[in-house]
C-alpha cells in the first residue's frame, strides 16, 4: 500500500521563503588590541547594536566586534579602531555605515548606506581599570561597568546600565530606561530619560545631593535624606547624608528611584 503525503500549498510556499532568508543570515567576529596612554580616553561609536565596556588586563584595550547580517550586505559596515588624540594615548573605535561615514575623537557620522540596513555590530570591549569611556550608539543598549574613569554613555533607542563606576557619569538616553549601581558617585552624575525610568543603588553611607525629576511618574527613595526647599509631585531637591557631589536624574514619561544597597 502506498501512503500518500499532503502538504498544502501555503506550507510549501512558507518553506519556500524561509530557507533562503535562514540561509542568508551571516555572523562574522573582528578583534582589535592597542595601548591606552594613563588617564586617557577610549572612544566607542555605534548605529545598531550594544556596547559593552568592562575592565582588562594592564594598559591594554581589547576590541571584539561582532557583526550581524540578515539581508544587508555585511561588506558595507566596516570597523575600524585606532590610536587617536594627543600622542595617540587615546584609542577611538568606530562602526561606519557606507563610503561616507566619519568618525575622530569629536563628532561621529556613522553614514548610511542602504545595502546595510539590516546589519547590527556588537562591541566588547576591555579597558585599563582608569580609562575614561565616551560610548554611543542610536539603536542598542549600553552597559559599563567597574570603570574609574569618567564615562559618557549615549543612546536614542536603548537602555543604559551602570555599575560600580567611580569617576563622574553623564548617560542619557530617549527610548529605555537607565540603572545605576556603584559605590561612588565621583565629582556628580547625571542621568536622563524622555520615556524611561531611572533606578539608582547606592550603599546607605552614601553623602551626595539629590535632583531628582519627572513629568509622568513616581520619585522615591529608601534613603533617609533632608528635603531643599518646597516639596513638589515632579521634583525633589534633597540631601544625603553629609551631602557630597550631585546626583541628578531627570526623566519625563517614566519614576526616579534611589534604591538602598
Amino acid at each position: 500500500m502506498r501512503t500518500r503525503l499532503s502538504v498544502p500549498l501555503f506550507a510549501l510556499a512558507a518553506l519556500i521563503t524561509v530557507a533562503p532568508a535562514i540561509a542568508a543570515q551571516s555572523t562574522t567576529t573582528w578583534q582589535w588590541s592597542g595601548t591606552l596612554g594613563a588617564g586617557r580616553t577610549v572612544f566607542v561609536r555605534n548605529v545598531n547594536g550594544a556596547v559593552r565596556v568592562t575592565p582588562g588586563t594592564g594598559r591594554t584595550v581589547e576590541v571584539l566586534a561582532t557583526k550581524r547580517s540578515r539581508r544587508g550586505d555585511a561588506d558595507a559596515v566596516r570597523i575600524e579602531a585606532r590610536m587617536a588624540g594627543a600622542g595617540n594615548g587615546d584609542v577611538l573605535i568606530c562602526a561606519l555605515w557606507g563610503p561616507d561615514a566619519r568618525c575622530d575623537e569629536k563628532s561621529y557620522r556613522g553614514g548610511s548606506n542602504r545595502r546595510g540596513t539590516d546589519i547590527s555590530v556588537e562591541f566588547v570591549v576591555k579597558v585599563p581599570a582608569d580609562a575614561k569611556v565616551t560610548a554611543s550608539t542610536v539603536n542598542g543598549s549600553l552597559e559599563i561597568t567597574d570603570i574609574g574613569g569618567d564615562v559618557e554613555a549615549a543612546t536614542v533607542n536603548g537602555s543604559i546600565t551602570a555599575r560600580s563606576l567611580k569617576g563622574s557619569v553623564e548617560a542619557s538616553t530617549v527610548n529605555g530606561s537607565i540603572t545605576a549601581q556603584g559605590a561612588a558617585v565621583g565629582d556628580g552624575v547625571r542621568y536622563s530619560s524622555v520615556n524611561g525610568s531611572i533606578t539608582i543603588t547606592l550603599p546607605e553611607a552614601t553623602g551626595a545631593e539629590l535632583d531628582l525629576s519627572t513629568v509622568n511618574g513616581k520619585i522615591s527613595t529608601e534613603h533617609p535624606v533632608t528635603l531643599d526647599g518646597t516639596i513638589s509631585r515632579r521634583r525633589v531637591k534633597a540631601t544625603m547624608g553629609k551631602g557630597g557631589p550631585t546626583i541628578k536624574a531627570s526623566t519625563v514619561n517614566g519614576s526616579v528611584t534611589v534604591k538602598k544597597r
